[in-house]
């Protein structure tokens, strides 16, 4: 059922990511307050589930984010716009012996390259005449300000990442640019753990200061406050429990 009167009514959201189960969370959640959907991301084949599951408008464009004629295509195809929000990640983890120049670069692409070439293209036609305004919202990562061992293009993309969104924020203003941080939230990625999972959750949760994990709502909520928020923008919404601390 969709509530008229929240801030995405009517609105264009653009999720890159919308494959993901972050970014179908955050898909449904738009669609139902309301907006119209442009889910884009590597895989039409997801993109198209996606768009299947939502109650609202939805189109689909696949979007490399290392090419920049891609990204392009994906501001043609869009046109005007309310919000933007990607998801994107390619982690290149690994000891410094071990890692590939590739690697490095699609790393990049997901966090540092590709926000840059989405606000080139796409800045243009975002909807700043409205009451909340127009926003980007990407995702940095807490492993920016936990580096560890192995994670070192991971705390270097995320990191890059926190001061590239202060950056556009000042260079594409009045359009808001922000970002969310997660810590360890259970969206799946640490399923592979198999049996360990549990234990493994329990064992952050124990150390975090909010004692327990995180979940895909907690991320939908906060990526939901900076895309309607207008008097927020240059900013990194830490939705780690506490974990950057711990």
């Amino acid at each position: 059922m969709t509530d008229s009167t929240l801030p995405l009514a009517s609105r264009r959201v653009v999720v890159i990511g919308a494959g993901s189960r972050t970014g179908r969370a955050l898909a449904h959640a738009a669609s139902a307050a309301g907006a119209e959907l442009v889910l884009a991301g590597p895989d039409p084949r997801k993109l198209e589930w996606t768009a299947g599951e939502l109650p609202g408008p939805a189109r689909t464009v696949p979007v490399d984010l290392a090419d920049e004629a891609s990204v392009a295509a994906l501001a043609a195809a869009t046109g005007r716009f309310d919000h933007l929000v990607s998801t994107a990640a390619m982690p290149a983890n690994g000891p410094l012996a071990e890692l590939e120049l590739a690697d490095i670069h699609r790393a990049f692409a997901a966090k540092v390259y590709g926000p840059l070439l989405l606000a080139k293209h796409l800045a243009p036609q975002a909807a700043t005449d409205t009451p909340d305004g127009a926003s980007f919202t990407f995702f940095s990562g807490v492993a920016a300000w936990r580096p560890a061992p192995a994670r070192t293009v991971m705390a270097t993309t995320n990191g890059a990442l926190a001061f590239l969104v202060q950056a556009l924020a000042v260079e594409i203003a009045p359009v808001r640019v922000n970002a969310v941080s997660p810590g360890i939230v259970d969206t799946g990625a640490w399923d592979g753990l198999g049996p360990d999972k549990a234990a493994f959750l329990r064992s952050v949760a124990e150390r975090n200061p909010a004692r327990r994990t995180g979940t895909v709502d907690d991320l939908v909520r906060a990526v939901r406050f900076a895309m309607t928020s207008p008097f927020v923008t240059g900013t990194v919404l830490h939705v780690d429990g506490g974990g950057r601390l711990a």
